[in-house]
C-alpha cells in the first residue's frame, strides 16, 4: 500500500514540505488490560484508527489534515496495581502536549485536535492552561462520545464489553482470544449513592471494580458491529474534521 500523505507516519518529506495542513491529529490512548481476551493496546488501536479513517474522508473532500503518530501511554493510576497497566500523569501529559503544541505551532499549523480514546484522559483542563501559550487553536473529542454506542450494541460497556470487543475484531481480529476465554465484564458499584449515580464523582480502584478488569459484558460481540459503529464514528469526525479545517482562528463565533 502506497503511503497516505494525511498520516504523518507513512508520509515523507518531499510530500511534506509542500503541503499547508490546516488541521493536526492528535490519537491519544493508553496500555492497560482489557478483559481476558482483547489486547493491551486495545485504546491505540481504535484511537489511530478512528484518526486514520477520519482523516481520509476529509482529506478527500480538500482538507488539509494530519494524523501524528499515537501517544499510547494514558492516565492509569487507578490500575496501579494490574501489572503492566502504564500510568501517565496528568502533569507528564500536559508536558508532552505542551511540547508538540508549541513545535506544529511554530511550523504555521493552526489548529490541534486531540483525540481522545481513553476515558481516565481529560485533556480539557490541560488545554485551558496551554491556549495563551501557543499560537494555536486546541480541541479534543472522546471519540467514545460522539456516537450513541446504545444505537449500534445491545450492552456497549464501559471498558472491553460489547462495544470494544466488536471494534477490536473489525480492526484486529488475530490478536483477539475467543469470546469464550473472555470473562462477564461484571463491574461493582460505588457504595455511595451521588457516586453511584454520577453526581458527585471520583476514579475507581480498577482491582476492586473489577475481577477481569472489564466493564460490561462481551458476549453478543461481532465485526459487523464493530464495522458499522466504526464507520459512524469515522464519517463524524471526518465531517467534523472539514469543517475544522475551513474555520478561521480567529473568527470562530457566529
Amino acid at each position: 500500500m502506497p503511503p497516505r500523505p494525511y498520516v504523518l507516519a507513512e508520509t515523507n518529506w518531499k510530500a511534506v514540505k509542500d503541503t499547508q495542513f490546516e488541521v493536526a491529529i492528535l490519537p491519544w490512548g493508553a496500555t492497560e488490560p482489557h478483559n481476558y481476551h482483547l489486547p493491551y493496546s486495545t485504546d491505540n488501536y481504535e484511537t489511530g484508527s478512528i484518526a486514520e479513517r477520519a482523516a481520509e474522508i476529509a482529506w478527500k473532500q480538500g482538507a488539509k489534515v494530519v494524523v501524528l503518530p499515537t501517544v499510547p501511554f494514558g492516565v492509569n493510576t487507578g490500575q496501579l496495581d494490574l501489572r503492566l497497566a502504564l500510568n501517565m500523569n496528568p502533569s507528564t501529559q500536559l508536558a508532552v502536549l505542551n511540547d508538540l503544541a508549541s513545535a506544529i505551532s511554530s511550523q504555521g499549523i493552526r489548529k490541534l485536535l486531540i483525540l481522545n480514546g481513553h476515558g481516565g484522559n481529560d485533556f480539557r483542563q490541560m488545554i485551558r492552561e496551554l491556549q495563551p501559550r501557543v499560537e494555536l487553536f486546541i480541541c479534543t473529542i472522546n471519540w467514545f462520545t460522539c456516537v450513541r454506542g446504545s444505537d449500534y450494541f445491545d450492552e456497549p460497556g464501559d471498558h472491553a464489553g460489547e462495544m470494544e470487543t466488536s471494534m477490536m475484531m473489525a480492526l484486529e481480529p488475530d490478536l483477539l482470544l475467543p469470546l469464550s476465554e473472555a470473562g462477564a465484564g461484571k463491574a461493582r458499584k460505588f457504595r455511595i449513592a451521588g457516586l453511584r449515580e454520577g453526581w458527585a464523582w471520583a476514579p475507581r480502584k480498577w482491582s476492586k471494580v473489577s475481577e477481569d478488569t472489564g466493564t460490561g459484558n462481551p458476549a453478543k460481540s461481532t465485526a459487523q458491529k464493530g464495522e458499522k459503529f466504526l464507520r459512524a464514528v469515522s464519517e463524524r469526525i471526518g465531517g467534523f474534521l472539514v469543517d475544522l479545517a475551513k474555520a478561521d482562528p480567529n473568527d470562530m463565533y457566529q
